[in-house]
């Protein structure tokens, strides 16, 4: 068996960052990991401690109040983790969670009641996909009755195949980290142009985080992931998400300071207004606030 390679910590001192974001604003990607809970023997990579009370300290200095727990592929459907921040915040705080076929509708509405929103899919790491693609569609039927979203993740290039079946989900779709399209073949690459018309139409949102998972180098800057950022705001700026991705797991060679990260909505979203519905309106919405 190989070894798990062990992943780099976030970067523990937060500078302040220069863009002051709205009362309320959310940062709609992050998770935790703490000693208390075990990781799942076959997963992909082994995270840093990172508790709630790191996460916390970080969104103070950023000026970031609420935020969105992704459960991370280590722990495949324990959700205990993210559950258990989130009871600390209840207010401030909702979680999208991995959950199997087999799950319960009594299930669904427990995790409804303690504030979970959505259910994540991550095809791009070990241990994050814990149903058969074909199970999806039912999966969201029912899930879209607690007005919950699917959360997507994947390899870019996979996007033009899985484009029918996301199109047929009754419920929302997010994708995560700018859909890990290669920001170095810019906005007329082909899955790139995929992903506008998705989000154009409607029901698909887009996380706009992680530009250092875009090919494009780990610390900034990252011009190349400028004219994406602006395309997707252009196809439908009210289906745009932010994130920090904290503490940026599954990385190992250097780790951005997170207020270069929120720094970049600023490139992204040059117009205050629109900053507003990203970081505060349209998470609002989504995640029901």
């Amino acid at each position: 068996m190989s070894e798990i390679p062990e992943c780099l910590p976030p970067i523990r001192e937060t500078r302040r960052a220069s863009l002051r974001v709205p009362a309320g604003s959310v940062d709609c990607h992050t998770h935790v990991f703490a000693p208390d809970y075990p990781l799942s023997p076959d997963r992909g990579y082994t995270p840093p401690d990172s508790t709630l009370d790191d996460l916390l300290r970080m969104h103070e200095l950023l000026g970031i109040e609420r935020v969105v727990f992704t459960q991370p592929s280590v722990y495949g459907t324990d959700n205990s983790a993210i559950l258990d921040a989130m009871a600390r915040i209840p207010d401030r705080a909702r979680a999208v969670v991995a959950v199997d076929a087999s799950i319960s509708d009594d299930e669904l509405a427990g995790l409804e009641a303690q504030g979970a929103r959505g259910i994540r899919l991550n095809l791009d790491n070990v241990g994050g996909m814990p149903v058969e693609l074909g199970d999806v569609p039912a999966l969201a039927d029912r899930v879209a009755e607690l007005g919950w979203h699917v959360e997507f993740l994947f390899a870019g290039h996979e996007l033009p195949e899985l484009a029918p079946m996301l199109r047929s989900l009754a419920a929302p779709v997010t994708i995560g980290h700018f859909g890990y399209m290669p920001a170095a073949e810019g906005v007329n690459h082909p899955p790139f142009r995929v992903l506008l018309e998705l989000v154009a139409e409607g029901n698909t949102w887009v996380k706009l985080s992680a530009p250092n998972r875009l090919g494009v180098g780990d610390l900034p800057p990252w011009p190349e992931v400028v004219p994406l950022a602006q395309a997707l705001i252009e196809a439908n700026p009210d289906r745009m998400l932010w994130a920090t991705d904290w503490p940026h797991p599954n990385k190992y060679t250097a780790q951005p300071n997170d207020a270069d990260l929120l720094e970049q909505l600023e490139l992204w979203a040059p117009d205050e207004a629109i900053r507003r519905r990203i970081l505060l309106h349209n998470p609002t919405t989504l995640y029901r606030f």
